[in-house]
C-alpha cells in the first residue's frame, strides 16, 4: 500500500554563496517517514513553480517547517526593521493562503517554529521581532556554538492547559523541550488557541479553535530525534494518523477518484 504523502516546506539558501536552492533538513523527513509513516515530499516554496491548489491536491498533509527567514511584517500590518531579520516572501506567500485553506477543507499540517509563527499570522496574529528584548523574557535562541546536540538539548519547560489537547497527547501537563528561535507571538490570530507556554510565558503550542482537521502547531523542533523523543513521537505519530485518515478518506470520495 503507497503511503500518503505530506508536503514538507522547504527554504531558500545559497549554496556556497552563489548557487540558489530549496533544501529542507534531513531530519524533517525522517520524522515524516519514520514517526508519521508518511511520504516526505520537498516542496518548492514559490508560487512561481507550484500553486496552492495543486498541492492541495497533490499531498495529504503538510508540515510547515522551521527557517532562518522570518514571516514578513507586512503580513501582520506592522513595517519592517533591522530586528526583523530576513525574510522569504516566495514562502509567505504560499504558506499563508495554504495554511487557511487546510484549516477550512480539514486537511492536516503541522507547524514547526517559523511554520508555528507561520499559522498564527496566517489567522491574523502578529509576531514580536525579538522575544529576548521583551521584559522577563528569556533568550529562546539556539546557543551560537557548539555541537548539534548542543543546540537541540533541552533547555526549557512548556506547561499545557490542564485537560486540554497537548496535555492528552502528551500524557503530561508539563514537558521540557528545545528552543531555537527569535521570533514569537504577539498577538494571538482568529480561532488560534494557545495551548502551551513556556516558563517566562512564551506561546509554545496551539492549535486552532473549531478547525475540522489536524492544526497543532509548536514553537520548538519536534523534528529533532523524533523517533526517540517522548515529547516529539506523540506529536508526529498523531500527525501520520491524521494524515492517513484525510488520505483514506479522499481516496473514498468518488468525486475525487472519478
Amino acid at each position: 500500500m503507497t503511503r500518503p504523502v505530506v508536503g514538507v516546506f522547504c527554504n531558500h539558501y545559497m549554496l556556497n554563496d552563489e548557487y540558489p536552492v530549496h533544501a529542507g533538513g534531513t531530519m524533517n523527513s525522517d520524522a515524516v517517514s519514520v514517526v508519521s509513516g508518511c511520504i516526505p515530499m520537498m516542496v518548492p516554496t514559490d508560487p512561481d513553480y507550484i500553486t496552492v491548489d495543486e498541492l492541495l491536491e497533490t499531498c495529504d498533509g503538510f508540515l510547515f517547517t522551521g527557517g532562518r527567514p522570518n514571516v514578513h511584517p507586512e503580513e501582520y500590518g506592522e513595517a519592517a526593521t533591522e530586528a526583523h531579520g530576513d525574510f522569504d516572501r516566495a514562502r509567505d506567500a504560499l504558506a499563508l493562503p495554504l495554511i487557511r485553506a487546510c484549516v477550512e477543507r480539514g486537511q492536516p499540517f503541522l507547524g514547526v517554529c517559523r511554520g508555528f509563527q507561520e499559522v498564527n499570522v496566517a489567522m491574523g496574529g502578529s509576531l514580536h521581532p525579538e522575544i529576548r528584548d521583551l521584559p522577563g523574557r528569556m533568550n529562546h535562541r539556539m546557543p551560537p556554538d557548539g555541537t548539534l546536540e548542543e543546540k537541540f538539548e533541552l533547555r526549557h519547560t512548556v506547561s499545557f492547559t490542564e485537560g486540554g489537547v497537548f496535555h492528552e497527547l502528551m500524557g503530561a501537563r508539563e514537558v521540557m523541550t528545545n528552543t531555537l528561535h527569535g521570533q514569537g507571538i504577539k498577538t494571538a490570530g482568529s480561532r488560534v488557541v494557545i495551548d502551551g507556554v513556556a516558563s517566562d510565558g512564551t506561546p509554545e503550542a496551539l492549535f486552532i479553535k473549531d478547525a475540522p482537521g489536524f492544526t497543532l502547531s509548536v514553537q520548538w523542533h519536534p523534528e529533532y530525534e523524533a523517533d526517540r523523543d517522548p515529547v516529539s513521537r506523540p506529536l508526529f505519530a498523531a500527525f501520520g494518523e491524521a494524515v492517513r485518515a484525510w488520505s483514506d478518506g479522499r481516496k473514498m470520495n468518488p468525486a475525487q477518484v472519478a
